[in-house]
């Protein structure tokens, strides 16, 4: 176990060190001149290049990665060059909003996406199973931003039952919790039908498995078979995908804090891309990448929990 761990360490860390010399290179793939981009091209020439020194953009390319990923090593990723605030103050108070909106969305589609898809398995061919798959390929088509704003149609602008637009008045938890309720269920219903169909399919195999029909010969009751042996190896898949989930759900957060005006990762990346801001950029999609890095390497790991079958740390053959 422990050879495994500090493998899938040495692959993480990899992975992390390769994405911040892309984005510490992005720079100069980006046609023209960021600093003159930054100020617009009636800025005059010594604002310029003071914005390009501020950038380290007057020095030699691999001095730029050397930099950026020495400043990273060491916690910092940066400085604003609009407002020269440290970047890391400005993530770490978009961030919490960014982890809270996507765990919370996660949470209610495993809540609701499993049950359902263990019901649709336990009633096969069912006209529940059948309502329940074609909501589930509906939620899992129907793009996020089109469900965040059918939302704030109804929700918002003609029930007004639901804040549009904002986290809640700061320190007021409950106010926190209706702003989030929105932007959450917009941003889980695609994994609601989607975790509903996975846990299906995979349930569905598992009891057809020749043990499970054993179980049932013995007589065993469906309802301890379906809960006690069959659901924990349906799970495996359904882990493994969890963590890609997250990920995604961390890339999701981005349209809809934009569209539900939200103080994120996604709206401080969004109105860092309007502003040209290429530091804040680089530093909140850096931060997103180590999230959703992190996120599938804990699914790994639990993978390997849940099905002792993987040899841990020793090569397919």
């Amino acid at each position: 176990m422990r050879a495994y761990l500090l493998k899938r360490a040495a692959m993480t860390v990899l992975v992390m060190v390769l994405v911040t010399v892309f984005l510490s290179l992005l720079v100069q793939i980006v046609p023209g001149d960021p600093a003159k981009t930054l100020l617009g091209f009636r800025a005059k020439p010594k604002y310029v290049e003071r914005v390009r020194s501020a950038m380290d953009l007057d020095k030699p390319v691999w001095v730029q990665v050397r930099n950026f990923l020495w400043k990273v090593l060491h916690g910092d990723l940066g400085t604003d060059v609009f407002t020269n605030r440290s970047i890391n103050d400005l993530v770490g108070r978009a961030l919490p909003h960014t982890l809270i909106l996507a765990w919370t969305s996660m949470t209610l589609a495993v809540l609701i996406g499993i049950p359902l898809g263990v019901h649709s398995a336990a009633h096969p061919d069912s006209w529940a199973d059948r309502i329940t798959a074609i909501f589930s390929i509906s939620f899992i088509t129907t793009p996020t931003f089109v469900v965040a704003l059918f939302l704030l149609l109804i929700f918002a602008v003609q029930l007004k039952i639901l804040p549009a637009i904002g986290a809640g008045k700061e320190g007021d938890v409950v106010d926190y919790i209706r702003h989030l309720i929105l932007p959450s269920i917009a941003l889980a219903l695609s994994w609601v039908g989607y975790l509903a169909r996975l846990i299906r399919t995979s349930l569905l195999e598992v009891l057809n498995e020749t043990y499970i029909r054993a179980a049932m010969a013995a007589g065993l009751s469906r309802r301890l078979i379906l809960y006690k042996y069959a659901l924990k190896n349906a799970f495996i898949p359904t882990v493994a995908i969890l963590g890609i989930g997250l990920g995604s759900l961390m890339g999701g957060a981005v349209f809809i804090e934009v569209i539900f005006s939200r103080p994120g990762m996604g709206t401080l990346i969004y109105d860092a891309v309007m502003q040209r801001n290429y530091p804040i950029v680089r530093a909140g999609v850096l931060v997103v990448a180590f999230l959703f890095v992190v996120a599938n390497l804990l699914a790994d790991l639990a993978y390997t929990y849940l099905d002792p079958r993987i040899q841990l740390g020793k090569g397919q053959r």
